[in-house]
Formats: structure tokens, sequence, C-alpha cells
């Protein structure tokens, strides 16, 4: 007799434990290939991501893998055990990247569950994870929290979790890889992008003018380089009866990734590193053939050292109308969306905090 099986992944609410550590499967060296199409995919402009020169020049020993290439690791890796059955990805808080990680190093993620409640109609739930990417020798390169909402009940056929013995530690990760914990040496260039440390003051609003028309194969062909699992995102016939779009949904990490691109040449273009995003959420999906736009708001600026100070941005990417002509309209952009008693900007699709680490002018 033919045994017919039929595994299913990720979880539903019941599935979830608070305290447990989940193993994610996945082990994936990252090579230049990887780094090259990451880095044309999404054009950010930090120096320090993109040119050896540039990031040797600020104490590093190569040009490292971009920081939002590992949190899109990060998260598709724990789609496997966490988020392939979730209705939704709700909220990404306290991302951080404490240590450099190069091309020809090999990750691997877990997830630890924060917390758990069913919502107040109980036909769904919320699940709060800290996921965190090693590298080979068990370095850690990411660390981020997120939110999920998830079916009720658990998912049959879920095959058993594979033994381990992964601890994830109490312990804050740091902001900034030690090699850039000091002062800067002078750029390795004369010219290059004209949005140093001194160029904001907090308040500044600034809409990036290009935008960004999201292919299907595009996405797609991004989605699974990351291995990110979930149906909605690659499986048409799934979405046709599950999705709120009937069609296939833009993975949020790329979405974010896009967004923050589109702001760099304006916001990052003298970033060093990003010490960290927080506070952020997707209000609505984005679909293939969607154009993505976006916006910045300087919410605070300090000075940090010798040669370089921080700056935190409130970014918002929307699709289909350039931020500029919503302001214009009266658009309340950098409010969040939850929480909004009315003014919400249904365009809005994903709104988040970025710290960037800038070089200073002087």
């Amino acid at each position: 007799m033919v045994r017919v099986r039929s595994p299913r992944y990720g979880r539903k609410l019941d599935d979830f434990t608070v305290g447990a550590v989940y193993a994610h499967p996945w082990d994936v060296t990252v090579d230049e290939g990887m780094l090259a199409l990451f880095a044309a995919s999404f054009q950010d402009a930090i120096p320090t991501y993109a040119s050896r020169v540039a990031a040797r020049s600020v104490g590093l020993r190569d040009r490292p893998v971009s920081p939002l290439l590992l949190l899109n690791l990060g998260i598709s890796f724990s789609v496997h055990d966490v988020s392939e059955q979730a209705i939704a990805h709700l909220a990404y808080t306290d991302v951080r990247f404490p240590a450099a990680c190069y091309p020809g190093d090999t990750l691997r993620a877990s997830s630890l569950v924060l917390g758990k409640k069913p919502v107040s109609t109980g036909d769904k739930g919320v699940v709060h994870v800290r996921t965190q990417v090693v590298n080979q020798d068990g370095l850690l390169v990411c660390s981020f929290e997120r939110k999920a909402l998830v079916p009720p009940g658990r998912v049959a056929e879920r095959p058993a979790d594979a033994p381990h013995a992964v601890v994830q530690p109490d312990a804050p990760p740091a902001r900034l890889p030690e090699e850039l914990d000091g002062p800067l040496p002078p750029p390795a260039r004369q010219g290059g992008f004209a949005c140093a440390w001194d160029d904001f003051e907090v308040g500044d609003v600034i809409t990036h003018e290009v935008g960004r028309t999201i292919g299907d194969s595009e996405h797609m062909q991004l989605a699974t380089l990351l291995r990110n699992s979930h149906p909605l995102h690659v499986d048409e016939q799934y979405s046709r009866s599950s999705s709120f779009a009937k069609t296939r949904v833009v993975h949020g990490g790329l979405v974010l990734s896009w967004v923050l691109a589109l702001s760099s040449r304006d916001t990052a273009g003298c970033g060093v590193w990003d010490l960290g995003l927080d506070e952020g959420a997707h209000p609505s999906g984005v679909l293939a053939g969607d154009t993505l736009f976006a916006a910045s708001k300087v919410i605070a600026r300090e000075e940090a050292r010798s040669g370089a100070g921080s700056v935190t941005f409130r970014i918002v990417g929307v699709k289909n109308t350039p931020p500029r002509a919503l302001i214009a309209q009266g658009a309340d952009l950098f409010t969040p969306e939850l929480g909004k008693a009315d003014g919400r900007v249904k365009e809005k699709v994903v709104e988040i905090t970025r710290t960037l680490l800038l070089r200073r002018r002087s």
C-alpha cells in the first residue's frame, strides 16, 4: 500500500510555544553573485556596501554583505518555521547589524518565540518572535523582532522539528561592528553624494522623486533567491483562493528594501553603516505592476565621533502616487497608520525608522 503524505510548514497559533527556539533548516553561503544581484536590484547608495575601496577605508577587511540582504535572508529563512501559514507580516522592531558579514560566509538563523495572543475576534492571532542570523563561526550578523498575524489552531501533518541545541543570547546586540567603533578617516574619494551629516536638520522632509515599478518575474526571482517559501509570494493557484488580492503579493522585505534604496541617494549616500531599523510596519500590500515611491523625515540627529554622526529618519513608502502629490493633498505621511482615528493614507505600503552613521563634511 502506497503511503501518501502532504507535509505542511509554518505554524498556526497553537503550534507556537512561548520561549521555544526554532532552528531554521536553511544553510546558505552568500557569494559574490548573490551580492551583485541584490545590489543591482536595489541600488542602495551607501558606499560601504557597494565598494571594496570604501569599505576598507573605514576599517572593514572587505566589502560587507548589505544589511538589507541579511534582513531579507533572516525573514525568509524563518518563514519555514514561523510564518508560512501567516495571513500578514505586521511589524519589524529592534533590527540590528552588530557585525560585518562577508562574501563566502555561510548563514543560518533561529527564531525565539517572545509572545503569542489571539485577537479579540478569536479568528486569528499575533505571534512575536526574535530572529537571529549567524555565520559559520556563530558570529551574530543580524538580529530583529517581528510580528505576524496567523490563523488559529494547528498545522496538520507538520513534520516534527529536528533536534537542536540552539540558544539565543539575552544580551542586546551591538549597533555597530567593532571595526567601525572609532574616528573615521577621510573619504576614500572626492565627490560622491551630497548628503553628509551636516546637511540634515531635525524636521526636514525629503520627497524622493524617482519611483520603482515592480516586475512580476523580478519579485518572484528575488523571493526564491532569498529562500522565502510562503506560497503567497510565488504560487498563483494558492493566492487566487488565499490572497486578499486574489493574486501573488510582493514579499514585504523586498518592498522595504526598494523603499529604503529609493531614499538612499538623498539620505544615505554618505552613510557608513545601518545603526538600526525600528517601528516598521506594512499598512498595505504591493502587487506586481505597482510603482513604489519614498519620502523621509529627519527625526533625530546626534554627533557621534570624529568624522561622523548619526541621523534618524522616518521613511515611508507609498504606491502609485508620488509622496509630493500626497503631501499637497494634505496626507499625513509620517504618523504611523496603526491607531489613526482618521486620515489613513491608503497608498502607504511601508513605514519604518532608520538610523544611519553618516560622514561629517567638516
